[in-house]
């Protein structure tokens, strides 16, 4: 999983990029520091890993990952060139959502590129600029398909979605909440790989006192969660400056530090939780004496597709997976136990993976 990290200059997104990361991307208060996107992965946390890894006393523990991309601060005029706008859009073209922080905190020191605290202005100057740079995308195709149009009826019905799409845009209105009369329609608009069609979660960034209420009295927050319910998107609730405090601390000390604020998820934990939620991922698992790892999968996926996501071997020559639940297995005490009390099922190619799934796969290529 890809996310691109994203917002107006000064509203703390390479400072949760940072923090996030670890990476060590410069922060600094003025706009256009990131000047080239900086990419950090980071591992899921996942308790479950550490518990099988204790079971079968793997060598090595492999959780799930997700690569952050921290991409240049953007301003009005972007989709024309302004600042560093077309870097900024080719950049996000590549990423499977958008994390879009916005501030909600008023503070003197810190500048704001448009002189005042306001995060739907600074949200619709954003999704304004991704609007106009996808119109520019659909104009060019339109002029394309056209031309084939009036003799190819496949070409045709393509040209009706590309119009009715850029009408859709026009209206100010982002390409993910564009109807499509079916699957086949939202393939093609999937395919134009737009950037309003990309998922968004909002980051609200606050202070220390608004991140022990989950910003439940801020009245920014309150706005940018009724924006993002209206166009069915997601909101965490972060401190940037309080996630750069527990990137310096080890496990412990970071419980720690949460439970003394009175919080039990930091902001990556929310942010992976949003956004597993918004794309619709699980995880399954497997593991052995080698190792114990975690693999991100679409829900609904079923048993060959994920076991493709090991090796197309596996996918091409699936036979059957044998499956025990993770809490089953855990209760249990081992594999052995679990197989005899009847907990360990053989499943088929029909079966639909579910979170949490212990996976043994048999395969014959």
């Amino acid at each position: 999983m890809k996310l691109g990290i994203v917002g107006l200059p000064n509203v703390g997104k390479s400072t949760l990029f940072n923090s996030l990361t670890k990476a060590g991307a410069e922060s600094a208060n003025y706009p256009f520091c990131t000047i080239d996107p900086n990419i950090g992965i980071v591992s899921v946390p996942d308790e479950r890993l550490k518990n099988l890894s204790n079971l079968y006393n793997s060598e090595k523990v492999l959780p799930a990952t997700i690569e952050f991309v921290d991409i240049a601060g953007l301003v009005k005029g972007a989709s024309k060139g302004e600042g560093l706008g077309n870097q900024f859009l080719s950049n996000i073209r590549e990423v499977d959502a958008i994390v879009h922080v916005v501030r909600c905190f008023e503070d003197t020191n810190v500048v704001h590129v448009e002189g005042s605290v306001d995060p739907i202005r600074d949200i619709e100057t954003i999704n304004l600029e991704l609007i106009f740079s996808d119109i520019e995308i659909l104009d060019r195709r339109i002029q394309k398909t056209a031309k084939g149009a009036k003799t190819d009826k496949g070409l045709a019905k393509e040209l009706m979605i590309l119009n009715g799409l850029k009408d859709h845009l026009e209206s100010e209105k982002p390409a993910r909440s564009f109807e499509t009369n079916d699957d086949s329609e939202k393939d093609f608009v999937n395919s134009l790989n737009l950037l309003t069609f990309k998922p968004v979660i909002f980051g609200a960034n606050v202070t220390e006192e608004d991140l022990i209420t989950d910003g439940m009295e801020n009245q920014y927050v309150a706005k940018v969660r009724e924006f993002a319910s209206n166009e069915g998107s997601k909101v965490f609730v972060i401190c940037a400056k309080i996630e750069q405090e527990i990137a310096e601390l080890d496990e412990d000390e970071k419980k720690m530090f949460l439970e003394d604020l009175g919080i039990t998820d930091s902001g990556l934990d929310k942010l992976i939780k949003a956004s597993y939620s918004l794309l619709g991922l699980i995880s399954y698992l497997t593991a052995g004496p080698k190792e114990t790892r975690a693999w991100t999968i679409t829900q609904g996926t079923k048993a060959p597709g994920a076991a493709g996501k090991i090796h197309s071997d596996f996918e091409r020559g699936f036979i059957r997976a044998e499956i025990v639940a993770y809490t089953d297995l855990i209760n249990c005490g081992n594999y052995t136990s679990a197989k005899e009390k009847g907990l360990v099922r053989l499943e088929g190619k029909e079966y639909v993976v579910q979170d949490g799934d212990v996976i043994l796969f048999r395969f014959n290529v």
